[in-house]
């Protein structure tokens, strides 16, 4: 008897513990939301860098002195947006994380409350068929007062359990409530985001056609922006001096390996394509004549065209960095030397992805091609230095195509 009893008591408070249990959920979703909120802080740093940028593109006139100046800052302007390009999908990419989260909760938590829910159902017809009636004879059939007290502890734990059932299956329910809320918020949110950066996107593309549009004019208005032509070949001359000064400075010590690159795309010499999308050349090493007045007649390197503004720019041998920063002749560039005065430049990328002194293997990206510093479209130039003296790149990519 005393056996049973203990049972009837111990049973109530197990499911009453089980059930407690089942309720605590993990905050799945709390870290997915805290890199939210970092990539929003980021992006409001962001903002903050690109009003800046535009206050000095609003200070620069359009005086013939200020032009590469205001090529230079929509570059910076176009770098900047692209960042928001970038934090805006990286944000996009942990909605859909987050969203996966919530419904997986949700989904979690109506079969809880489903089962819940059926444990009331059965607790309520409990009670209706035996009604309140059935408390009073447990009470009445006590034989002795520590007898009536443990009777009256006993329906004290059924009626708690019964209220606990109630309580649990209310917290569920509010529970599944909110997560869907919280599930509505996110997916309007990613929506807002997705919008957001469509919104960035053409926005970009705003930025890209008028600096290009501003170097078109310098080009094609070569006599009166003349001194500015002048400056640039000029900036070109004094890197190509400093780059030969670092080369003397550096011996390469990596490995030129081969691994994961294309046979197709290997030139000679040690050489390879300086990326892998196209092998169009759109304008030629050494004199040339130039189309509108657009470009140097003395082309230092080659134009490889045809690769966008996406297409990852590759180191053509291994070697070290030595120069990695922007230039308004060359924009964003890229110098690695090779040893023994042999270096490779890269030039006018949107983005840098390698800093000075950094090693570099054979094909590894440096960058991303782009339209910066004094260019009209998106292209890569190429240089390769051989003993201090530019040498022509065609000499050792193989399989171009002249589209000059």
């Amino acid at each position: 008897m005393k056996n049973s009893i203990f049972a009837r008591r111990i049973l109530p408070m197990v499911m009453v513990t089980l059930l407690c249990m089942a309720l605590i959920i993990p905050g799945a979703d709390a870290s997915t939301q805290s890199e939210i909120d970092d990539l929003k802080d980021e992006a409001a740093a962001i903002d903050e860098r690109k009003e800046e940028v535009q206050q000095r593109l609003d200070q620069l006139s359009d005086d013939k002195e200020e032009a590469m100046a205001r090529k230079e800052a929509l570059d910076e302007q176009c770098a900047v947006i692209q960042e928001e390009i970038d934090n805006v999908s990286a944000q996009i990419t942990e909605y859909d994380t987050l969203i996966a989260e919530k419904e997986a909760q949700i989904a979690e938590n109506e079969a809880k409350e489903e089962a819940q829910y059926e444990l009331f159902s059965k607790r309520v017809r409990v009670m209706e068929e035996n009604g309140s009636i059935s408390y009073w004879e447990v009470i009445f059939k006590a034989t002795s007062v520590p007898d009536l007290l443990s009777r009256i502890d006993f329906i004290n734990e059924i009626m708690d359990y019964d209220e606990r059932i109630m309580e649990d299956l209310r917290t569920t329910r509010q529970q599944l409530a909110q997560e869907r809320q919280e599930l509505e918020d996110a997916k309007a949110a990613q929506v807002a985001a997705r919008e957001e950066l469509t919104e960035r996107q053409n926005e970009l593309e705003t930025q890209r056609a008028e600096a290009d549009a501003l170097m078109q004019k310098i080009q094609a208005e070569s006599d009166e922006y003349q001194d500015t032509l002048d400056a640039l070949d000029q900036e070109e001359e004094d890197i190509q001096a400093r780059i030969v000064e670092l080369s003397k400075q550096t011996t390469s010590g990596t490995s030129n390996a081969t691994t994961g690159v294309v046979t197709s795309w290997m030139g000679s010499g040690g050489y390879m394509w300086p990326e892998k999308v196209s092998k169009r050349i759109t304008s030629p090493f050494g004199p040339r004549s130039s189309p509108g007045g657009i470009g140097s007649t003395n082309h230092k390197g080659v134009d490889i065209g045809g690769v966008g503004y996406t297409t990852q720019v590759l180191a053509s041998k291994a070697g070290t960095v030595i120069v990695s920063q922007y230039s308004q002749s060359y924009g964003n560039y890229v110098v690695v030397s090779h040893g023994s005065g042999n270096t490779t430049l890269y030039a006018h990328m949107s983005q840098r992805l390698v800093s000075a002194g950094q090693n570099v293997e054979q094909g590894q990206v440096l960058g991303i091609t782009g339209s910066t510093g004094n260019s009209t479209g998106a292209h890569l130039h190429f240089e390769i230095t051989e003993g201090g003296v530019r040498v022509n790149p065609l000499n050792y990519l193989t399989g171009y195509i002249a589209a000059w």
